[in-house]
């Protein structure tokens, strides 16, 4: 762990397993108490000094820090591969894009705005900073959804305690002692434990913020923990996303697409596509064009070059998504393709296309995170968006078809994104967040910097 400044280990470890082979093969430091509080407060320290350091000094730290990871992306990249299981061209590709990140917060500003300019009465607004932050990442993409709260929070004059998820702490780690190098001490501190550590952390009275990405539970009971001491929260909670199928689309020319875009991590990621609605007419030719592009896909160790999907991050989550499939397959839906574990070491759940999928089951209405396509058939299009906007979830949706047509329809999804002929397409420079029990706030470009900050008001009369 980096912890004010300094390398930190602690004398209690916890286990980390790597997910392609179901094997413990190393160990990541349980922090603790004592090291928490230091954590804190050196962030604590730290903002003192760090929030009055000129915005050119800072945005000249964040290319630091988006040089020194990127000169350690082929380290830190196989660090990710072995304990989240993605391709090792896919963690590399997170990594640069982290990298690239630092750069792209330093080009953004926080300028005075004058609101008031009378003979007599002068108002500006400036942005300030908020004060330590505590940055909590998940495990489906650690280093790109860390460096998206650390960027931002840093350029906007705040300090940062960082903690992944417990899942997947290695590349965090050693991510922070990168970052550390290029920040004076105290800036970021970067600390792993278990799940008892996050509640502590929310909690320490010395953090003014929390920006969180995770589970609908735990966004909730950070929520309520912030909530006694009125502190921000930016919580991105995950979701469950539709995607329309317009009547006439020509199928040959979408199924790839939508299935690259249901199935990419494995499906372990809050904007992927969850459900596909489609006219009634043409789902028997989609599901055989989702069940082609299943059969060939290649599932194994991110490792290996050949590999297009690699496991799921835990049996647990392997679990849930299995249980979602058997639940659809009692109601009465079709598993056209794949649907169970496989018989062999790792967590590993083949990509599996689902048809014939009853209303309201759970696999409609819930978040699998997991290689799985429900395609549902629809006869008009208000019941396809009725269905699409029924689930307590509203973070992307997309709509696929002629283009004026869509976005007509793109208009009426209830969700914080509606992509057109595309789906999870996110950007640097545009914001990000989700409606209902998607979360709150936004990440991403100037809007998401504003999350990081204060408003300060000067109001200066001028008396003759």
């Amino acid at each position: 762990m980096t912890i004010a400044g300094r390398s930190a280990h602690s004398p209690d470890r916890m286990p980390v397993e790597n997910p392609a082979t179901s094997e413990l093969f190393t160990e990541a430091p349980r922090c603790t108490a004592t090291q928490l509080d230091d954590a804190v407060l050196g962030a604590a320290a730290a903002f003192g000094h760090w929030s009055r350091t000129d915005a050119d000094s800072r945005r000249a730290a964040l290319l630091a820090c988006g040089a020194a990871l990127a000169r350690a992306g082929d380290e830190v990249a196989e660090l990710l591969t072995a304990e989240q299981g993605k391709p090792l061209r896919q963690a590399r590709a997170e990594v640069a894009l982290a990298a690239d990140w630092f750069g792209h917060t330093a080009e953004l500003s926080l300028p005075r705005q004058e609101l008031v300019a009378e003979e007599t009465v002068e108002a500006t607004m400036d942005r300030t900073p908020v004060g330590p932050v505590a940055a909590i990442a998940p495990s489906n993409y650690p280093i790109i959804l860390a460096v998206t709260k650390i960027a931002p929070a840093l350029l906007a004059g705040n300090t940062v305690v960082l903690k992944p998820s417990p899942v997947t702490p290695l590349a965090s780690l050693r991510m922070g002692q990168l970052l550390a190098e290029a920040l004076p001490p105290g800036v970021l501190n970067t600390i792993s434990g278990d799940g008892d550590l996050g509640p502590a952390l929310v909690e320490h009275p010395a953090i003014r913020m929390i920006s969180f990405t995770g589970s609908v539970r735990s966004g909730r009971a950070i929520a309520r923990r912030a909530a006694d001491s009125f502190k921000r929260v930016v919580l991105e909670l995950g979701g469950n996303d539709p995607c329309v199928v317009l009547p006439g689309t020509r199928i040959d020319q979408v199924a790839g697409e939508i299935f690259r875009r249901a199935t990419v991590n494995s499906g372990q990621f809050c904007a992927a596509i969850k459900r596909v609605y489609v006219s009634a007419g043409q789902a028997a030719e989609l599901t055989e064009a989702l069940h082609a592009e299943a059969e060939a896909a290649v599932l194994g160790d991110g490792r290996d070059p050949r590999t297009d999907l690699g496991p799921l991050v835990s049996q647990a989550q392997l679990a849930h998504v299995h249980r979602l499939v058997e639940s659809a397959a009692r109601a009465g839906a079709r598993v056209v393709a794949g649907g169970g574990a496989l018989p062999r070491a790792g967590h590993f759940y083949p990509p599996t296309v689902v048809s014939d999928l009853p209303p309201g089951t759970d696999l409609e209405q819930d978040e699998q995170f997991g290689p799985v396509v429900p395609v549902i058939g629809y006869h008009d299009l208000d019941e396809a968006l009725a269905r699409a906007n029924g689930t307590r979830f509203a973070l992307g949706g997309s709509v696929w078809g002629e283009p004026a047509e869509a976005r007509a329809l793109a208009a009426r999804l209830e969700c914080g994104t509606a992509w057109v002929n595309t789906h999870g397409d996110l950007r640097h420079d545009v914001p990000f967040g989700g409606l209902r029990e998607s979360g709150s706030g936004v990440e991403y470009g100037h809007w998401g910097l504003l999350e990081y900050t204060n408003i300060k008001i000067t109001h200066t009369v001028r008396r003759p």
